[in-house]
């Protein structure tokens, strides 16, 4: 049977405009999984890699114009969004060059025979080593930061480990074009081209994660397709790392006190955050617990004038469209909530954005209303209002992982009176990163950053965006009593790489 056709397709009308692929078969997947593991050796120098994620980032700048009107195109996200994500991606490419010129992600450690321990220590040198060729699975709502030259590839390639890349569907013309720019910084710089692979195609996602070469996935997208992924990958003969992003309800606390000082600011402050980019971010925040009373009133009205004052826009793809209708409506359904601002359907291919609420006494116990506790992807939050302390204990009590979690605190809470940091401890198993008094939509690429979370945030306990994210991708290995001549590098006592270390128990750098 012939592969069926891949078509780039326009958001804004639901058409298809241009054949730009084909699905790959089991045989193309094998192909490009081989070429990618072919290709390893081509990784083993440090200073070639950094210099490949530059020469990425160099191309990628050098082709804005074409990739941002393609991936407008095909995404709708409109060019000011997707120029500021291909900027970030670029600064990405180039910041694990960085950490790849440092050295410091080997975590070279060194101790020489001690045989006065106990027991005695021998001649030992550990560092890390590449896992191998690295299957990517690309975002749909991220079509630079998360797809074929994202962090996952970005970080896989610092780390020294091919990728293949399993496009979105999303946005398959942009992919090829992305992945052409990132193949001509590899020849450029004497890597072969297969250090890049691309597959298109639901079979070949599978094909892939299932492929006995691949060594470890990275995947953003749902619950349900990354968990079947998930599954996969620990099913295989020899089960392989998944570090899966599959979904975040992302809740947010809001204090009496916090309520009573700036109503206005925080229902503008949560509107803003929650339409951010149609609300297609992993980010949103879903779930905002607020007092009831005259404070909490001010706040809803103020998010009542901010979101009706947000224009439509365009979803993804109609699939998600439908499916956000069809969410809303079954939650507007539901007893005891209200919906000030309706959110659904805005004209014959955009979505209104809008927001429910409910009293959080009916979030604190099982029942119908856990679908409200279900990440909604789109412009739509669940404002759950809570009579005390006690509704709040209870609602926090029953969330799934987060990739985020926020509190608005009041100026004296947030000096250190009240329960400000009672509430940051009752929010911190909850999630990978918590907030105080900002919006977690907007995750910077800075070396602390952490984004991941307990699961079904993230299937690991890794992030995938700073530049610890290259940890995902290596394993730990000793040598024990080898001759200097004989070990690599990078574990010699003279140290002829220049690494930050730690010798016979001195941090070196």
């Amino acid at each position: 049977m012939a592969a069926a056709p891949v078509w780039s397709v326009d958001p804004r009308t639901g058409k298809q405009r241009e054949q730009v692929a084909v699905e790959a078969t089991a045989q193309e997947v094998d192909a490009a999984v081989r070429a990618a593991h072919d290709a390893r050796a081509s990784l083993a120098d440090r200073a070639v890699r950094a210099a490949f994620l530059r020469a990425a980032a160099d191309g990628l700048e050098a082709s804005k114009d074409h990739l941002v009107e393609a991936a407008d195109a095909e995404t709708a996200l409109g060019p000011v969004r997707l120029t500021g994500e291909l900027a970030r991606t670029c600064f990405q490419l180039r910041a694990f060059a960085d950490i790849v010129d440092e050295g410091a992600f080997l975590d070279v450690v060194i101790n020489h025979p001690d045989d006065t321990a106990t027991p005695p220590i021998p001649d030992l040198r550990r560092y890390k080593v590449p896992l191998g060729v690295v299957a990517v699975y690309s975002a749909s709502n991220f079509p630079f930061a998360f797809s074929v030259a994202g962090g996952d590839t970005a970080s896989a390639l610092g780390a020294g480990c091919p990728v293949v890349v399993k496009a979105h569907p999303d946005h398959p013309g942009l992919s090829e074009l992305v992945a052409s720019v990132l193949r001509r910084a590899a020849a450029a710089h004497g890597i072969p081209e297969g250090v890049i692979g691309l597959v298109h195609g639901f079979e070949a996602g599978i094909e892939l994660i299932k492929h006995p070469l691949v060594s470890a996935a990275g995947f953003t997208g749902s619950i349900r397709g990354g968990r079947a992924l998930f599954d996969a990958a620990a099913a295989r003969p020899v089960p392989i790392p998944f570090h899966g992003e599959l979904g975040s309800l992302n809740p947010v606390v809001v204090t009496e006190a916090a309520a009573t000082e700036r109503a206005e600011a925080i229902g503008a402050g949560l509107a803003g955050s929650m339409t951010l980019g149609v609300g297609q971010f992993c980010v949103k925040p879903g779930l905002v617990l607020v007092p009831s009373g005259e404070a909490g009133d001010g706040l809803v009205k103020s998010l009542t004038a901010a979101v009706s004052d947000t224009d439509a826009g365009v979803l993804l793809d109609h699939r998600m469209r439908d499916n956000f209708i069809a969410g809303v409506a079954e939650r507007t359904g539901l007893p005891d909530v209200d919906s000030p601002v309706t959110p659904g359907a805005g004209g014959e291919h955009t979505v209104s954005p809008g927001f429910l609420t409910v009293p959080a006494a009916r979030l604190a116990q099982e029942g119908e209303h856990d679908l409200l506790l279900e990440e909604c992807f789109g412009p739509v939050t669940v404002v759950a209002r809570y009579d005390d302390e006690n509704e709040v204990r209870g609602v926090l009590s029953r969330l799934p992982g987060n990739l985020t979690a926020t509190v608005q605190l009041s100026d004296e809470e947030a000096a250190g009176e009240g329960r400000g940091a009672e509430i940051l401890a009752e929010l911190t198993p909850l999630a990978g990163r918590v907030l105080v008094n900002g919006w977690p939509t907007g995750v910077a690429v800075a070396p602390a950053q952490h984004h991941g979370g307990p699961y079904p945030a993230t299937t690991s306990t890794s992030t995938s965006v700073g530049g610890t994210a290259i940890e995902r991708w290596l394993r730990p290995v000793a040598y024990q009593n080898a001759p200097q001549a004989l070990l690599p590098a990078e574990l010699r006592d003279g140290n002829p790489l220049g690494l930050p270390r730690r010798f016979n128990g001195r941090l070196e750098r």
